[in-house]
């Protein structure tokens, strides 16, 4: 006789929630399904504060999974310890075990000061603590109180496991495991103090999601870091290698160490030929999530390669299905392109030397029409004609033209491989876009080779095409346009052979010095009135298109500037 669905379920592994998670849980439920359901988590400086002082207690832990209580008389002082409850289907690490025999209390470390409150810690602390107890009255100890050790000012506080607090944390421990059930994140919370300090509020974007949902006209608050600590480190020297030692990443050439970086300075690795990395340097950026990313000799993007893949599946399973909704796609896709076009006639409008009104007409017509297309065939013609005016006059944003600097006379866009120095640079800044692209949206849980708009093919990372899209203009072309009238880069800088051109190693040095520039300026985004780089824009954008497929936000709001 087959068995039946309900006797299946009853022999599934019991679904075990991590006690620090029903911590953050009750603190925050949006918080909680990020890092447990999703897997998101970053530092800041009360996460690391906190491992710091954990440090004692963070040592091997002693695994008692099958733990049973000890002579009546021994007595029991062990750090981290691994315990285990089935039957409430809850596990923990605690962090120091205190008792005699089979009378033991849990002693919970917190980093910061005892709050002066009636019952002495706040309500997660209390019900983390509490849990606790349950898994170890499960395993057979005694334990009817515990002992919360507030580092900051060096003080116990017990608290008593009374028929309130057990209540309390079972409830919120079965509240916990529907939500794990559900699979849909839970709404941000309004205003609160809370997403002050927490390490996740640039992922969470409980303001952005807020204004976006709920149409709130207050100033959002400017949570997130504006910058990004870390940077890429991009190495070129043909035949370099790069190796480690600690924590610091070498670059060799041959036995001479010509560079290096700390580790927690490094958001990626960009490797351009024939460079090479050794298997150390490749398992320390997979543990730590820093991704490598290979180029070709002229910046031609080939792939990354990343640590463990985003948790996040719920959110990949939500792109494939808006993936094969061609009016979702469509929808999706007029956004990009309306946006692309309206950031193109602002860097005309803005850079070129006698702005041409009837384009700047034709374009702003051309952003209407995008917006009333009703297949992808007609948008690409659309953008396509755009893209035609916009080039016919980027020769008038360039200092060029003269007999000092014929080589940067542009004519029209050609490509693959592109005929002339202005060519090559706008062909090289889309291509580490491309890559800068594709490394975000891997961050965030989004497959970078399945889009809305550009067509899905092997290899092509499609969705970071369709991102790009608005931000071609904003960010690469003004590269361009930056590194040529400041004379960053030169005629020397280029090798033009056999009707290609492309640049020199030292060329790509400078621009990509001026192209990590423009990442690293602030400017003030339009939709949430704060100072951000565009690197973070970067960020903020695929998360938002994240926020819209999980349903959200109604729309994704695409860039542009005024």
């Amino acid at each position: 006789m087959p068995m039946n669905e309900k006797q299946v379920n009853l022999n599934e592994e019991p679904l075990l929630l991590p006690v620090r998670m029903l911590n953050e849980f009750t603190y925050c439920p949006r918080l909680a399904y990020l890092e447990w359901i999703q897997g998101e988590f970053v530092d800041n400086v009360d996460t690391v504060d906190g491992q710091y002082k954990h440090k004692r207690v963070n040592q091997e832990p002693a695994r008692r999974e099958n733990a049973k209580p000890d002579e009546e008389n021994d007595v029991i002082h062990e750090r981290s310890v691994y315990l285990t409850a089935d039957r409430i289907g809850l596990t923990a690490k605690m962090d120091l075990l205190e008792g005699t025999g089979r009378k033991v209390s849990p002693v919970d470390y917190k980093r910061g000061k005892r709050p002066h409150i009636q019952k002495g810690a706040w309500e997660p602390e209390l019900v983390q603590l509490c849990a606790q107890g349950l898994i170890l009255k499960e395993n057979g100890f005694e334990c009817d109180a515990g002992i919360i050790y507030f580092v900051g000012s060096k003080e116990r506080v017990g608290v008593e496991f009374d028929e309130e607090l057990v209540s309390l944390t079972l409830s919120q421990a079965e509240k916990m495991r529907e939500l794990a059930d559900l699979a849909e994140i839970p709404p941000p919370l309004a205003d609160s103090a809370k997403c002050v300090r927490c390490s996740l509020v640039g992922i969470c974007l409980p303001d952005e999601v807020y204004l976006l949902r709920k149409g709130k006209r207050t100033p959002v608050r400017k949570l997130a870091p504006a910058r990004d600590h870390a940077l890429p480190l991009y190495v070129q020297q043909p035949k370099a290698r790069v190796g480690k030692c600690g924590d610091i990443l070498l670059i060799k050439d041959g036995k001479d160490v010509i560079a290096e970086a700390r580790l927690v300075e490094v958001s990626q690795l960009v490797l351009f030929g024939s460079v090479q990395v050794s298997t150390q340097v490749i398992h320390e950026l997979c543990r730590r999530n820093i991704p490598i990313c290979y180029l070709s000799g002229g910046g031609w993007f080939y792939g990354v390669t990343h640590g463990i893949t985003h948790k996040n599946v719920e959110i990949r399973k939500r792109q494939f299905e808006a993936a094969l909704d061609k009016e979702k796609c469509l929808s999706l896709a007029k956004y990009f392109v309306r946006a692309k076009i309206a950031n193109c006639r602002t860097v005309l409008r803005r850079n070129h030397i006698k702005p041409p009104k009837d384009v700047l007409r034709d374009l702003k017509s051309d952003m209407d029409q995008a917006m009333r297309c009703d297949s992808l065939e007609s948008l690409l013609g659309t953008e396509g004609v755009a893209a035609q005016k916009y080039f016919c006059e980027f020769s008038g944003l360039l200092k060029s033209g003269s007999s000092k600097r014929p080589e940067f006379d542009f004519r029209t866009r050609n490509r693959r491989p592109p005929r002339d120095p202005v060519n090559a640079l706008l062909s090289f800044a889309y291509a580490i876009l491309t890559r800068e692209w594709a490394v975000v949206l891997q961050n965030v849980g989004l497959d970078p080779y399945m889009g809305f708009y550009h067509q899905t093919r092997y290899g092509k990372p499609a969705l970071a095409l369709d991102l790009m899209e608005e931000f071609r203009p904003l960010i690469a072309d003004s590269v361009v346009i930056t590194a040529i009238n400041n004379g960053e880069v030169r005629n020397k800088d280029f090798i033009v052979r056999f009707g290609s051109a492309a640049l020199t190693p030292e060329g790509r040095k400078r621009f990509l010095q001026t192209y990590e520039r423009r990442m690293g300026q602030e400017i003030a985004h339009p939709v949430f009135g704060y100072r951000v780089s565009y690197r973070r824009i970067l960020e903020i954008q695929a998360r938002l298109l994240g926020r819209y497929l999980l349903g959200e936000i109604p729309m994704y709001p695409s860039f542009t500037t005024r």
